[in-house]
């Protein structure tokens, strides 16, 4: 559709170009000489053979990788609003894009609030994504589905509590054979559990409770990914301190999915990403541009160069 779009637009023949294929066109993208830089957005594994393939070659590389974001709830925040966020930033897209929150940190009280996140995230409606009214679409494929649901059972057998179960989720006629897996809650997750490690990249959301906001800050800096994070909080001053000392590189206040627009640079950190130059902004742009620099000497008709070992232009 892109394509299509494209060419209506009129933009000249070859300056877009489509490619399907899977590792022999991953290498073929990395090893051909004409092709001077390689842009990628996907999971670690295939991120790092692209960066290290395309390295050799000489070639640049940039790769967006995986995550695992957090919001960290305070006791203070907006109720409603922390709530209907968090429903949303985690179940939309069914939960397939890489800033989706997909653990939500709560500190002290905000604990009370997972009842009713679990109860508003059930009242969200699946189905195909072109029908009116539904908020949660399919899954990619039926190995996705396959292994979002296998990492909800995960968690089950790991002792977090399932306060939601998205498995076998009411769909409309039609639909009954499609890749769905509903809004899905667990409470009590820890750290070394499957579901709170591995991004899930499904409509699942680990809700972990600590003490102190400085555990929660701790939490979210221990986790080995970094491409965003945010808070929940009136408190001005909480903000500041959350925005000075947490390390994922795109922070959200009140904000679940701090994506910046194309003017700014999608400034994912750690593991999220590989490569010095991010996507978007200027850095987006210096990405796809080389760099030249022209020394130039013009003289008058009369001027006679003197021989000099200092280099050009030298006096």
């Amino acid at each position: 559709m892109l394509a299509e779009l494209a060419n209506d637009c009129g933009l000249p023949p070859g300056v877009l170009n489509m490619v399907h294929g899977g590792h022999d066109t991953v290498n073929f993208l990395c090893d051909d000489d004409p092709i001077r830089a390689v842009s990628f957005v996907g999971g670690n594994v295939a991120g790092a053979h692209i960066y290290q393939r395309a390295g050799k070659n000489g070639k640049r590389a940039q790769c967006n990788l995986g995550a695992k974001n957090h919001a960290v709830i305070l006791p203070d925040a907006d109720p409603q609003s922390a709530i209907n966020q968090i429903v949303g930033a985690s179940c939309g897209a069914a939960g397939q894009r890489c800033m989706a929150i997909s653990v939500a940190v709560f500190v002290g009280k905000a604990k009370e609030l997972i009842p009713q996140i679990a109860e508003a995230a059930s009242k969200l409606k699946v189905g195909s994504g072109n029908t009116e009214g539904v908020d949660v679409g399919p899954l990619i494929s039926k190995q996705a589905k396959d292994r979002v649901t296998s990492l909800i059972q995960s968690g089950v057998a790991e002792g977090a509590e399932l306060l939601l179960d998205g498995r076998n989720p009411s769909v409309p006629a039609g639909c009954e054979n499609g890749y769905f897996v509903g809004p899905t809650i667990f409470s009590n997750v820890k750290p070394g559990m499957q579901i709170y490690d591995i991004e899930i990249f499904g409509p699942v959301l680990a809700c972990v409770c600590v003490d102190s906001f400085d555990e929660a800050i701790k939490l979210v800096n221990s986790n080995p990914f970094g491409n965003g994070t945010a808070i929940f909080t009136r408190n001005g001053s909480a903000a500041r301190k959350f925005v000075d000392e947490i390390e994922p590189g795109q922070v959200g206040v009140n904000v679940p999915i701090p994506v910046p627009l194309p003017m700014f640079s999608f400034t994912g950190n750690k593991k999220s990403i590989l490569g010095d130059l991010n996507f978007y902004g200027k850095a987006g742009v210096n990405f796809y541009t080389q760099l030249k620099t022209v020394t130039s000497a013009w003289r008058e008709d009369d001027y006679v160069e003197k021989l000099s070992t200092a280099g050009v232009g030298a006096q």
